[in-house]
């Protein structure tokens, strides 16, 4: 039987606790704001309760004002009642017949704060009673008036006079003062709750004041390490990003000095090359053809056919002789060798324009210059792949050669009226041409620069020390200490 168990892979663990991790402060923040609007309604909610006792309490405070007022108008009317018995005065009858219609007028009020709702059914048939009582009271008194009185009184002011038993004043009074003490008790809880419900919204927002704060210390906190966390990646990858530039300026060194080093390999196989070719191969072509030519001298007149195949093989070692001192002079041009840069510049100039039917322009001086081996090597060579290049694919009528030297330097410049180079064409890594001669320039810290021509054809201006300041070995061996390869 199968055990199925609910915990979560490590992975998708690990994955909750980024992704938690990750969004931690748009939590803290969700949280914060869920709480603060919720306290917000909260406290609103107790604001309207706080605001309704506050009501209440004044209600009932004025409640217990007019009942009070009433019964001391339930006061003033017996004192003027009394006054007129005694001194038959109309102003006192007057004054009882004023009293009754305040009394009545402070029971209208008090009426409609009875019969409104906001009394209970006890308080309600209490208030009743009052008011019969207090009508009952004012007839007899008023009856009581009219019969007292020397001459018939007007008091239709007061209402219509019985002769109803009047009500008891103790009981009136009673009456009253219970129903003051209900308004001073209804007053007084109206307030105590309001002062509870102010003391709970006082400790509410006091809560949700710390809870906040302290869901911002965590947010701030969170954000903090986040910063610090994205300030020492960033460092790390300026860290590597530097330690990736090193790498590439040693790799770039390495890969300089080993193309300085197969350039100088290459010239010096060439120039062994051409040293062998001259002395071995010269000096074997030259005995042939001194053999073939003894032979033909000799065999001439006794055997013509056989003097015509000596003749056609002088011919052949002829052009053998040729080739090979046409070879000898592309590997290493004994007119370099022999007579210097200008005169070498010279020669390979006048023999490129004779072959391709070119108009020479040459400003080159007038007196050989003195440079070391190498970079008389290099502008050679420059000048050499340039013309073969026009050669190849300029299909031009004019070609320009100069050459000057100033302020330590030496200058070469080559142009040409032919189609031009196209932009495509300086972009393009696989040129070779063009790469091998950037390559010999910079290795004798020298500048390469080829552009198209104005209006047409190509420059190709060359800049080097007029003293090599070629690359210095680098250990290139497998040994040579490596973090990475590229």
């Amino acid at each position: 039987m199968l055990n199925v168990s609910n915990t979560p892979e490590p992975g998708t663990a690990a994955r909750l606790s980024g992704w938690m991790r990750n969004r931690s402060w748009a939590i803290a923040m969700t949280v914060a704001i869920v709480i603060t609007v919720g306290g917000l309604v909260i406290l609103e909610t107790a604001r309207e309760r706080i605001a309704a006792e506050y009501e209440t309490a004044l209600e009932a405070r004025d409640v217990t004002v007019q009942l009070s007022t009433l019964a001391s108008q339930l006061s003033r009317l017996s004192a003027h009642q009394s006054d007129f018995l005694l001194t038959k005065l109309n102003a006192s009858a007057q004054g009882f017949c004023a009293t009754a219609t305040r009394i009545r007028q402070n029971e209208q009020q008090l009426g409609r704060f009875y019969r409104g709702g906001k009394a209970d059914s006890v308080e309600l048939a209490s208030f009743t009673q009052i008011v019969a009582l207090i009508e009952a009271r004012i007839g007899a008194g008023a009856a009581a008036l009219q019969r007292a009185a020397p001459q018939p009184l007007d008091l239709s002011a007061c209402g219509n006079a019985s002769d109803a038993n009047p009500a008891d004043a103790t009981l009136v009074d009673n009456t009253l003062s219970l129903l003051r003490d209900n308004e001073e008790r209804r007053a007084q809880h109206a307030l105590d709750a309001s002062r509870a419900d102010q003391r709970i919204s006082t400790l509410c927002a006091a809560g949700l004041s710390a809870l906040n704060i302290v869901l911002f210390i965590l947010l701030f906190r969170n954000l903090g390490i986040q910063m610090d966390r994205q300030a020492r990646v960033q460092r790390r990858l300026i860290t590597q990003q530097e330690e990736l530039d090193q790498l590439v300026n040693e790799r770039t060194r390495q890969l300089e000095a080993l193309g300085w080093h197969l350039q100088a390999v290459s010239e010096n196989e060439k120039t062994q090359l051409a040293r062998e070719l001259h002395d071995e191969l010269g000096a074997i072509l030259t005995a042939s053809k001194m053999d073939v030519a003894w032979a033909n001298r000799k065999l001439k007149d006794s055997d013509p056919d056989v003097s015509e195949k000596l003749r056609r093989a002088l011919a052949n070692l002829d052009q053998g002789i040729a080739l090979k001192r046409r070879i000898i002079e592309d590997m290493r041009p004994t007119v370099l060798a022999n007579f210097g840069l200008v005169t070498a510049l010279r020669t390979l100039a006048d023999e490129a324009a004779q072959r391709n039917n070119w108009t020479l322009e040459s400003h080159l001086p007038a007196d050989d210059i003195q440079l070391d081996e190498q970079t008389e090597i290099a502008l050679f060579r420059v000048a050499q792949e340039s013309l073969t290049n026009a050669a190849k694919y300029a299909r031009a009528s004019k070609v320009s050669i100069a050459l000057r030297v100033e302020d330590g330097q030496v200058a070469l410049h080559i142009a040409d009226n032919g189609v031009g180079i196209m932009p495509a064409d300086l972009k393009r890594t696989h040129t070779h041409g063009l790469l091998g001669m950037r390559q010999r320039v910079a290795a004798h810290g020298g500048r390469f620069d080829i552009r198209r021509g104005v209006p047409s054809g190509t420059d190709i201006h060359v800049v080097m020390p007029s003293v090599s300041t070629a690359t210095p070995s680098v250990d290139l061996s497998p040994s040579a200490p490596s973090r990475t390869s590229l």
